[in-house]
């Protein structure tokens, strides 16, 4: 497990009258995965704005392993005082529930949604030597069980293994999973040709997709995107169900102040109006959203309940991994 801290800076005070016992202490923003990846460089960039609006210091700390499933754990389990929030991805909060009936933590019972950040697309490349030119040849291909197509994934139940099965299941395709630990690995087997084929988020893949080591098929996004726009959607090809991009939000421990959730809403969607901090997000491939709690908690409650569907039908349990 990593763990690490970064202090954002900003003169203490509470937050709303029921904490004003906590008034000296930071919020602390727990991230699930290591530093350096989407899911830990939005938290990041929105603390200082958080800070300064909430008028009192923002720690973001990394607390990775299990494929989030620590960090998520540890924020379930936090005491709902209003000193501690996490970050919920699609990994968290839709697929690692889903794949582990034993999980530590219900993704709706267990937490209090506070806003999405930002959502991210998702794209599939394929190394250059596959001779498939488009999704409509790729999926003629991936329906031959004699092409012996592979693809890579960060690991058993991740994100990358979840759209490689349900595209599977949406093309009615054949293709063997290879887990990696990580995605760095994953993505680094596909340059050199070693796996055929990448389901990834579009921020890790865009480089070598511009540069022509990987040549984009698809991508999972409401419309084509501007950084790609000769390729299709998965919705374009026939693939709709493949067409959810990823996301990342704040969550709470259950039983936090309505008040508390309220606020830290507040302060997360102040910050991500700021054009300079809206414009570095969107460097980064996504789109900056700071959405109600109720629209928050629909977006986690069918992202669940889909990954639980793409889980029973493919058999996948982690029990069994």
């Amino acid at each position: 497990m990593q763990r690490r801290q970064f202090v954002v800076t900003a003169a203490a005070s509470c937050l709303a009258a029921p904490y004003v016992h906590a008034q000296e202490k930071p919020l602390r923003i727990v991230v699930p995965f290591a530093p350096g990846g989407s899911g830990d460089l939005i938290p990041r960039m929105i603390a200082p704005g958080m800070s300064e609006f909430l008028k009192r210091p923002v720690i973001v700390e990394n607390r990775a392993g299990a494929g989030g499933s620590l960090g998520a754990s540890y924020v379930a389990k936090s005491a709902p005082d209003g000193l501690t929030i996490g970050v919920a991805t699609v990994s968290t909060h839709g697929i690692y529930p889903a794949v582990m009936t034993k999980a530590p933590y219900d993704p709706l019972r267990d937490f209090l949604p506070i806003t999405n950040l930002a959502r991210v697309p998702n794209v599939v490349s394929v190394h250059p030597s596959v001779p498939a030119k488009d999704m409509r040849e790729f999926i003629a291909l991936a329906r031959n069980p004699k092409s012996y197509l592979d693809y890579g994934s960060p690991g058993i139940g991740s994100l990358g293994h979840m759209m490689g099965e349900l595209f599977k299941q949406a093309a009615q395709s054949y293709m063997l999973h290879i887990p990696y630990r990580g995605a760095g690995p994953a993505l680094q087997d596909t340059l050199a040709g070693q796996i055929k084929v990448l389901f990834d988020n579009l921020p890790a893949s865009l480089p070598h997709i511009k540069a022509g080591r990987l040549r984009a098929l698809a991508v999972a996004w409401p419309t084509r995107l501007v950084q790609l726009p000769d390729v299709p959607t998965f919705a374009e090809v026939g693939l709709s169900t493949v067409n959810d991009p990823a996301w990342f939000g704040l969550v709470a421990p259950m039983g936090t102040s309505a008040a508390f959730i309220q606020r830290l809403q507040q302060a997360a969607a102040a910050s991500i109006a700021r054009p300079e901090l809206r414009a570095r997000i969107e460097d980064l491939g996504a789109v900056p959203l700071g959405n109600a709690p109720a629209t928050f908690v629909e977006e986690i409650r069918a992202e669940f309940s889909k990954w639980q569907r793409v889980a029973k039908l493919g058999k996948i349990s982690l029990e069994n991994a």
